[in-house]
């Protein structure tokens, strides 16, 4: 898949395009449907499919102000972006400038011009231009009047009626309803971060864990602890490995923390070393609430019956408590 990030990256000789648009923050059922019905257009004509989004978030331009967390990373939405069969991404930076531009602007430089579309296939909710000004039905009738095809997918709703959307997945991540927000991606979600140090009370207790934090995780969901799999690469190949893991979000209550951490115990191993390394995790499912336990014994027998039951959820035959000794990390 090719990526334009500017005008300078696009060939002169690009020939005609199908174009949609969109942040794709998630890349959900409800964009799939979309992308995927660009992809059919573009073979159909034996043209190039191009996926025009954004970064940074619009809302993170308009509204600095108010916190935001995107349901994937920028590198994690282009991955699923070219999984989708996507031939090009127009990587546009989003700013106040670019956000003037009106909507006949849009269609007439950028649409037309920068990217040659032949057609453009968007939801039937987009909205576009100075002010969100121009909708679906704009679209159609001046595409028509500029010789430009559009075709409008209809929205993509879960059996009570309610869209596909991204704010509907940060609203589940954020009550720890990672089963739904599963439904609703078409897939686990992920988060993507560097293993730091941490205070290695973990390997002390025979529960050595991944430790990841920060601001650049992508949307943690709420604190608890899941089952789930701890995703990593196979040396500097594309193959990744899935690794059985129960996963704590929190600030560990029981040790009076106050950082906001994610914790991954990959079940039964105590020879990773992974300090230093990019590492995913895929949230399964939420077992229970953080909480503070009246003594040591306490916490170790919950966290016994974590393995336990996150075993029963991955399917994986079940693993205890590691040797200390036997931890490998340093």
């Amino acid at each position: 898949m090719q990526i334009w990030k500017n005008k300078q990256d696009i060939p002169e000789n690009r020939g005609k395009t199908v174009v949609t648009i969109g942040i794709f923050d998630g890349v959900h059922k409800g964009h799939r449907a979309v992308l995927a019905k660009t992809v059919e257009i573009a073979k159909e004509l034996g043209l190039k499919s191009v996926a025009l989004t954004f970064d940074p978030h619009p809302r993170l331009v308009h509204q600095p102000d108010v916190p935001l967390q995107l349901v994937t990373s920028l590198n994690d939405r282009l991955h699923r972006l070219e999984a989708a069969g996507i031939d090009i991404v127009r990587l546009q930076k989003y700013d106040l400038e670019y956000a003037s531009a009106t909507a006949e602007e849009f269609l007439v430089h950028q649409i037309l011009g920068e990217l040659n579309a032949h057609t453009v296939v968007v939801g039937s909710d987009v909205r576009f231009g100075k002010g969100n000004e121009a909708d679906g039905a704009y679209l159609q009738k001046r595409g028509a009047e500029l010789g430009l095809q559009v075709v409008l997918v209809s929205d993509l709703c879960d059996a009570h009626g309610r869209r596909w959307s991204s704010t509907w997945v940060r609203d589940l991540l954020a009550q720890g309803e990672v089963e739904t927000a599963a439904q609703v991606l078409g897939r686990y979600h992920r988060i993507r971060g560097v293993v730091q140090h941490g205070f290695k009370r973990g390997r002390e207790l025979g529960f050595p864990t991944a430790n990841l934090t920060g601001a650049d995780l992508g949307e943690v969901p709420a604190d608890g602890v899941y089952a789930g799999w701890l995703v990593r690469a196979v040396g500097d190949s594309p193959a990744t490995v899935h690794l059985p893991a129960a996963i704590s979000v929190g600030t560990n209550p029981h040790f009076a923390g106050e950082q906001r951490t994610v914790e991954a115990h990959v079940l039964g191993r105590s020879d990773l070393n992974l300090y230093g390394q990019e590492i995913a995790i895929d949230f399964v499912q939420y077992l229970r609430p953080m909480q503070v336990f009246a003594s040591l014994e306490g916490l170790l027998q919950q966290m016994d019956e974590d393995l336990r039951h996150c075993a029963e959820v991955l399917g994986v035959p079940v693993a205890y408590r590691v040797d200390p000794a036997m931890v490998t990390a340093t």
